[in-house]
Formats: structure tokens, sequence, C-alpha cells
């Protein structure tokens, strides 16, 4: 996967001088030039081979450090003896089971980069993700097999198909743990070999493939640890999927680099959950906005032992202040702690610190060590901004993407020549370092020249007690300007049943300028999100269009 196209490797050139950027408060950390099966269970393996590090949480047994390097190595050698080779693919297509990370280490081990897929996945999407990322082998379980034969018959050029579980017919990675093969002796170049080929979310466009090299990831890694270290004494509750980058990051590479015990759910089920953090005594978690919203809202809350928690983590979407006030409230926590990053940045730049005092309400954090940021102007991107002003962000660090596999000119547009990412999204740094994100560019809706954020928007709707959820979208009114419309999930019981059209509007109106009033209301029974908890606002706009 090296040769893959994307952009070529550059030194990164002196900042001009007229141009203002903004640096990390934390020292910077070295690259670390490492596979990242390596980064992550080359030292916690050896300090804590007989501590658990993973607990299905379902009871379906455990798995110590040692156990699970030696599981990775023992699945890498029974890879190789079946075929696969540095720089191939294997797409990995299960829900977070105990065996992830060990088939995710055993394929890197073996050489191969990891396309991680959505559990959900149809066997159309499923197979144009083979064909994008050339994948030639899959790893997934018997609850999905008939979706990755039937994917893989549509692709072409699958050579095997391998399963977690035990499936008559198919290999099993229970078995390799016996194999008898030769553990490969792969030489790697971090800096250039892909050890990840997340596909981005897509909610904006078609899902694209994202080019993370081991340097990328391993380096991310340790810039992360300085804000959020964690440890031999913490337990982490995964429920967010490891096929995403914010779980394969935050719930499986992080805690497992440094001696941390993951609970692993397959889903997300409310009961589930809670019981799982009181039996298991987790003391921290990393969720997206849907769960904090249940954390605050759900009744069932209060019917579990949750004082273990000692930090809570949301990321992947935009978080609401007074809703992580809630939330905090609830828990009996100083705060909701956010972070900020993306699957093109392996993917953090911004975390509030674990260990610092309650940070400003609504902020995701301080930028990560060996990271530069940006602020342009959104009419002008060229003209850098400072502190207070808001703007569309740009990074540069170690942990910006190689590219889009196979996509050179959107690689280019996302990425310029002095290694710039722009992430689409607007925000703004105080005078202390702290960011917060406003909404991203492209949902900006321009109401007579004046730019609403539906994000703002959403976070007052959400505040309401007889609503539920809200997603908000800019739709073209009878005179052709563009208005916020909102899609509005009232909270179960008489209160949400009697909520009208006419009670959100004037609600909204009561506490916005004029110009970011809601103009529409649709009652829905679900916002569509993403897996991360991202607002699938094409989806809206799709039946939008659809009715007009």
């Amino acid at each position: 996967m090296s040769g893959q196209a994307g952009l070529p490797r550059r030194s990164r050139p002196p900042l001009p001088e007229d141009r203002m950027h903004f640096r990390s408060e934390y020292p910077d950390v070295p690259v670390v030039d490492e596979p990242i099966h390596d980064a992550v269970l080359g030292g916690s393996a050896a300090a804590h081979a007989a501590r658990t590090a993973l607990v299905d949480g379902t009871g379906g047994g455990s798995l110590t450090y040692g156990e699970l390097d030696g599981f990775s190595r023992r699945i890498a050698a029974a890879l190789a003896e079946a075929g696969v080779r540095k720089g191939d693919v294997v797409a990995l297509h299960s829900p977070n089971t105990v065996l992830f990370p060990a088939a995710f280490y055993g394929a890197t081990r073996a050489g191969a980069a990891v396309s991680t897929v959505h559990p959900l996945a149809t066997a159309k999407e499923l197979a144009r993700q083979l064909r994008d990322s050339s994948a030639r082998w899959i790893v997934t379980v018997s609850a999905l097999l008939e979706t990755a034969r039937q994917a893989a018959e549509e692709a072409g050029g699958v050579e095997e198909i391998f399963v977690c579980d035990r499936v008559e017919g198919h290999r099993s990675l229970l078995d390799m743990r016996d194999s008898t093969a030769a553990e490969p002796h792969v030489e790697f170049d971090p800096a250039e070999d892909l050890a990840a080929l997340p596909y981005s979310s897509g909610t904006t466009s078609m899902p694209k493939g994202v080019m993370l090299t081991h340097r990328n990831i391993a380096t991310n890694l340790a810039q992360i640890h300085p804000l959020m270290p964690s440890g031999p004494g913490d337990t982490l509750l995964a429920v967010l999927p490891f096929f995403h980058i914010y779980g394969l990051t935050a719930l499986m590479n992080a805690p497992l680099r440094n001696g941390a015990t993951v609970v692993v759910l397959p889903r997300f089920e409310l009961d589930q959950f809670l019981s799982a953090i009181e039996a298991h005594r987790v003391n921290a978690l990393y969720v997206a906005p849907p769960i904090v919203l249940a954390l605050a809202k759900h009744p069932d809350v209060d019917k579990y032992d949750l004082s273990s928690l000692e930090y809570v983590v949301s990321a992947a979407a935009p978080l609401d202040a007074d809703l992580g006030a809630a939330c905090a409230r609830r828990l009996g926590l100083p705060e909701v702690k956010q972070a900020y990053g993306m699957t093109e940045l392996s993917p953090g730049t911004h975390l509030v610190p674990r260990h610092s005092a309650a940070a400003p309400p609504g902020t995701v954090g301080k930028l990560m060590p060996s990271t530069e940021m940006r602020v342009v102007a959104l009419d002008d991107p060229g003209r850098d901004l400072g502190a207070g002003e808001t703007g569309e962000l740009l990074f540069r660090g170690p942990q910006v993407m190689k590219g889009y596999l196979g996509r050179t000119g959107e690689t280019a547009a996302m990425i310029d020549a002095e290694g710039w990412l722009r992430t689409g999204d607007v925000g703004r740094v105080d005078d202390e370092g702290w960011l917060y994100v406003v909404d991203r560019v492209k949902e900006l809706i321009k109401y007579k020249g004046y730019q609403v954020a539906p994000a703002e928007l959403e976070a007052v709707l959400l505040a309401h007690p007889a609503i539920a959820d809200a997603a908000v979208i800019g739709v073209e009114d009878e005179e052709g300007n563009e208005v916020p419309k909102a899609f509005v999930v009232r909270q179960q019981g008489d209160e949400g049943a009697r909520l009208t059209e006419e009670d959100v509007l004037a609600y909204v109106a009561g506490q916005v300028s004029p110009y970011k009033k809601v103009r529409r209301l649709e009652f829905i029974a679900d916002v569509p999100r993403a897996v991360s908890g991202k607002i699938l606002r094409r989806e809206l706009r799709a039946a939008e269009a659809g009715e007009a």
C-alpha cells in the first residue's frame, strides 16, 4: 500500500511571517516510527502480561495482555500462511468483540492495511469498499457472513473469508490461536506503509478511503497521552464501534497502549450499557452526543450505580454546552469533557485535559502537542484570523493523513502544498487557547446574507424538556430564501404529546436573534444519525426534496 496514490511526502516549509497560526502549549512529542502493533502492544504486553486487557461485557470471557499479544501473533502467522503479504488489504467486518483488536493487530503484523467496515453495511456497500480498497481477505462474524459472501461475489478478487467465531466451511480466528505457522517478519516504513484504511462517513459525499500510516496513528497516540493519560487503574467501556476511527483510537489503541482494561459491548443498548458500568466499575467513558442525551434525560439512568465514573468524554459530533452540563450534574461529575478530530487526522487534534480544572462550557479542548492550527476567513481563505475570530479550521502535524486512496485531486483539495489540511469545520479560539467548533462550512444556512449555524439551533431545541432529539437544515421558502427548518422528536410522555409546532417556534424565537429563528418545523420519529452520532443531514435533505 505504500505506493498508493496520495500526496508525496514533503518536508514542511516554514510558515510565512505574515500568517498567523496557533501552536500547542504542550511540548512537542517525538514522531513514533513504529508499526502500530508494536506501538500499542510492544510495551504493555511486556509490562502487564497477566493484567486483563479486554473483557466481553456480555459475559463471554476475557483476554490478558499476554494472551492478546500472543493471539495477534498467531493470527499474523496464519494470515501470512494463507497468503497475506505486505501491502495487501484485509477488510475487518465486525461489531465490537474481544477478538477485534487481535484481528486488527494480527493483520497489521502480517503487513496488511486494515480497512474497517461498518457492521450494518449492506452487501452493495461492502462490495464497493472491497473494490475501492482492493481488499483480498475479509474477517467477519457468523451473523454477518451472508452479507460478506454476497459482497465478495459482487466485488470479485476476494481470496478467503475468515470468521471470528465458528462457521462450517470457513477458517476461524479461534483456531488460528493454535497455528504452527512461522510468524512473519515484515520490514515496515512507518511513514509510508498504511496501517488502517477507514472510509470517511460520507455524510456529505461518497465515502473515500482515508490512508493512515503507522506513523500517523502511532504518533497521534503519543500526542493524546499528555492530555488524556490512562493506565492500569482505568477501566473503559467500549460501546462506540472499533471500526470508526474514534473508537479505534480512544477505546482500543490508546487504552491498550497504556495497560488499561477495556470492557467491550457490541452495540449501544441503554440498560446493558448502564449495567456494564455498574458491574465492572467503569471509570471512563468515551461517547457520542446521543449517549450524552440518554444519560442526561432517560429515567432508567437512576436505576444504576454509576458512582465509579470519574470522567466522560464526548466527541465525533457537536455537543451543546447545556446538554453536557445537564449530563454532568446527573452523573455527579464536574463536566462532560469534549474532544475534536476527524478521520483524516488519525483522528485527534484537541482534548479537554483529564486532570485540568473545569474547562469553559462548550469547548472541545486544547491543541495537542506537535500540532499547528490556523483559522482562516470564510470569505477569504487566504486571510488568517486571530483569537476570538470565527473561521475555517486548518491543521498541520504528523497525524495528517497520507491522502485519499486513489483520489489525488480530492487529496490536493484537502491538503495544500504546505501540508495544511482543510477541515471544513468552523470555529474560534479564545485567548486561553480553548477551541470552540461552531459548525460545518457546508452546513451553514445563509439567511438573507446572515450565517446561521444549525448546531446552535439544535442546542436550543434540545434544551426544551419536551424535545428528545432535533436536527436543523436549510430549506428554500416561497421567496427563494434559505431558511432554517427543524426536525423534532417529541419526548415520550404527556409533556411531549402536548408539544405543538407553535410551541417550538415560539420557544426558539424567544432565545435567538430574529434572523436565526426556526421558520419551518416537522415532527419525526427519529433523527437519522451516523454511528458516530453525526446527524445525516443529507437524508433529511433528500426526504425534503422528495416532498417538494
